[in-house]
C-alpha cells in the first residue's frame, strides 16, 4: 500500500507543471454507502466534461441495520478502490481531488477507522450531513436542468435526501435513514412497516399540501437504473438517461415487471448495471411510495447529483446562471472546428430566417451551430452519421429527448443527409419540428459552403426572408464568392421554405 501513497504536494506539484492543458483537472471521490466512485473532470467549470468515471460497490452501509458497522470485507474493498483511484490521480495529473463521505461512513462505528485510512492514502474527506448531502444533490439537478421545480430526491445505499427546489434556488431540505441497503430490511417485516415509515419521514417535511402535483426528479445510481428498465419496457429510442420522463403510475409498474423479471432477463437491459439488480424491488417499492403520496406530476432523471452540485456550489452566480447547453456545445465545437470563432457566428447568421420559430427552439438551433463544424474531419461519406451521432448522443443537459431529435437532425442535414429524417428519427420530436430542424441544417450548410468556414464571409453578408425572396446579400468585394456551389444550396434552402432564391450585390 505504501507505494500507492502520494501526498497532497505531489499533486500541487504536478498540477502546476501541467501547462500544456488548456482548462484544470479535478478529480471527485464518493464515498457512498453501497458505492465508492471517481469521476475526473475536466472542461468548463459550468459544464466540465467527465474525463474518467469508475466506481467500486463496496457496499459499507450493507451491514449498518444489522450490526451498526461496516464490514471487514467492504473496508477491504473500500481502502483497495481508494488507493487505485489515488494513483490514477496521480497519472492523470489532476490539479485537485474533492473527497466526500456520506451516511455509511457518519452512521457507522467504525466510519472513523475508514476516514483514518483515507488520510493515509492522501485524501482529505468531508463527512457531509444529511442536509449537505440533500443541498448538493439539489444543486446538481440545478445544474442539469436550470428549470426544475419540484421535489428532488437522491436514494443513496444508506440515506434518502429530499429536496423542494424552484427557481434555481434550494428552498427545503431532509435526510432520512432510508437508503436502498435499508430498505430491504424494513421491507422483510412486511410492505405496511415500510409503508409507516414512508409516512412518518414525510409527515415531518409538510409537503403533504405545499409540494402536491410537483414533478420528483429522480437522482442516485438505484433509481437511474430503474429508469432504464422502464426505457427498455418502453421501447424508448433513445439510450440517454438525462431528462427522461416518466409518468407516475410507472413506479407501480416497475414493481410489477421487477416481480416477473429474474436476474438473467434483467441483464439483458441495455445500461443497466449487473451490480445494482439486487437492489432494485427495494428501490421500486420506495419510490412508488413517495410519488404516491406526494401525488407527483411526473418524474424526471437527472443525470447529475451531488459531485456535480458540489462544483455547482462553488461558481459564481454569473456562471451558473449560463446555459448548460450553449456552453457545452459551444467548448464542444470550438474544440473540434476547422475555425472555431465561425460556429457562434453562423447561429446569427441563420437567426432571421426563423426568427417566428417558437422561443424554446432558438437555443436548441444555436446549440446545432455551435457544433456545425464538428464532423469536418469525419470521411466525406459518413459526416453526416458523425454530425448526427454528436448531436443527439453528446453529453449534454438541459435539454429533452424530442430536442435532442432536433439537435441531431440539424447537424445530420447540414453534414449531408439532405432533405430526409435520419434513419429512425422523428419518434421524439414532431413532425413540425422535425422539418424546422432539416430548415435549420439546410441553413447552416449554406452558411459553410458560402464562407469556407470562416468568419470575413459571415460578417459581410445578410441572409432574410424578404416577401417571397430569400435574399442573400453579400458585398460587392465578396460576390464572386457566390459560386454555383453556394447558389445550389441557396436555392436548396429556399424551395424547402417555399421561397424564391435571391442573390444580391451591395
Amino acid at each position: 500500500m505504501t507505494e500507492l501513497l502520494m501526498d497532497k504536494e505531489i499533486i500541487t506539484r504536478s498540477g502546476q507543471a501541467r501547462k500544456k492543458h488548456a482548462s484544470q483537472r479535478t478529480a471527485i471521490v464518493d464515498i457512498g454507502s453501497n458505492s465508492i466512485r471517481l469521476v475526473v473532470y475536466q472542461g468548463p467549470v459550468r459544464v466540465p466534461a467527465i474525463l474518467f468515471n469508475e466506481k467500486v460497490m463496496a457496499g459499507l452501509g450493507r451491514e449498518l441495520s444489522t450490526t451498526g458497522a461496516i464490514a471487514k470485507e467492504s473496508m477491504m474493498l473500500a481502502i483497495r478502490g481508494l488507493e487505485r483511484f489515488h494513483r490514477l490521480c496521480m497519472e492523470m495529473e489532476v490539479d485537485s481531488i474533492k473527497a466526500f463521505a456520506t451516511a455509511a461512513v457518519r452512521d457507522a462505528s467504525n466510519g472513523k477507522d475508514l476516514l483514518k485510512a483515507a488520510r493515509s492514502i492522501g485524501y482529505d474527506v468531508q463527512v457531509l450531513q444529511g442536509e449537505e448531502e440533500a443541498e448538493l444533490a439539489a444543486l446538481g439537478v440545478i445544474s442539469g436542468i436550470p428549470e426544475a421545480k419540484g421535489i428532488v430526491g437522491d436514494l443513496g445505499g444508506g440515506s434518502l435526501e429530499l429536496a423542494l427546489v424552484d427557481d434555481g434556488r434550494v428552498l427545503e431540505r431532509y435526510s432520512f435513514p432510508l437508503g436502498v441497503l435499508r430498505v430491504a430490511d424494513l421491507r422483510s417485516k412486511g410492505q405496511d412497516k415500510l409503508k409507516r415509515q414512508v409516512r412518518k419521514m414525510l409527515k415531518k417535511t409538510g409537503w403533504d399540501k405545499q409540494a402536491q402535483e410537483l414533478p420528483f426528479y429522480l437522482v442516485g445510481g438505484s433509481w437511474r437504473s430503474l429508469a432504464r428498465l422502464d426505457m427498455f419496457d418502453s421501447h424508448y429510442p433513445l439510450p440517454v438517461i438525462h431528462k427522461y420522463e416518466m409518468e407516475p403510475r410507472r413506479a407501480q409498474r416497475l414493481v410489477s415487471r421487477l416481480a416477473q423479471l429474474n436476474r438473467d432477463k434483467l441483464k439483458n437491459v441495455p445500461g443497466l448495471s449487473s451490480s445494482r439488480i439486487p437492489t432494485l424491488k427495494d428501490a421500486a417499492w420506495l419510490l412508488s411510495m413517495l410519488v404516491r403520496y406526494l401525488n407527483s406530476s411526473k418524474m424526471v432523471v437527472s443525470a447529475y447529483g451531488v459531485r456535480e452540485g458540489l462544483l455547482f456550489q462553488n461558481i459564481n452566480k454569473q456562471e451558473a446562471a449560463r446555459d448548460p447547453l450553449l456552453l457545452g456545445t459551444e467548448d464542444a465545437g470550438a474544440a473540434q472546428s476547422r475555425f472555431p470563432a465561425n460556429s457562434k457566428l453562423l447561429g446569427k447568421w441563420i437567426a432571421e430566417i426563423f426568427s417566428d420559430d417558437p422561443v424554446e427552439w432558438h437555443r436548441i438551433r444555436q446549440a446545432a451551430c455551435n457544433l456545425g463544424d464538428v464532423a469536418w474531419r469525419a470521411n466525406p461519406n459518413f459526416r453526416a452519421e458523425r454530425g448526427l451521432e454528436i448531436g443527439l448522443h453528446g453529453n449534454w443537459v438541459g435539454i429533452s429527448g424530442p430536442e435532442r431529435e432536433m439537435l441531431g437532425q440539424a447537424l445530420y442535414t447540414s453534414f449531408g443527409g439532405g432533405n430526409n429524417v435520419f434513419p429512425g428519427g422523428g419518434k421524439l420530436a414532431s413532425e413540425e419540428a422535425t422539418q424546422r430542424a432539416i430548415s435549420w441544417g439546410l441553413a447552416m450548410r449554406l452558411g459553410q459552403r458560402l464562407s469556407g468556414g470562416t468568419r470575413n464571409p459571415l460578417e459581410q453578408t445578410h441572409i432574410r426572408k424578404t416577401g417571397k425572396k430569400l435574399e442573400l446579400t453579400i458585398a460587392s468585394e465578396l460576390v464572386h464568392l457566390y459560386g454555383d456551389a453556394v447558389a445550389k444550396r441557396h436555392g436548396h434552402l429556399a424551395n424547402i421554405l417555399g421561397l424564391e432564391p435571391v442573390m444580391k450585390s451591395v
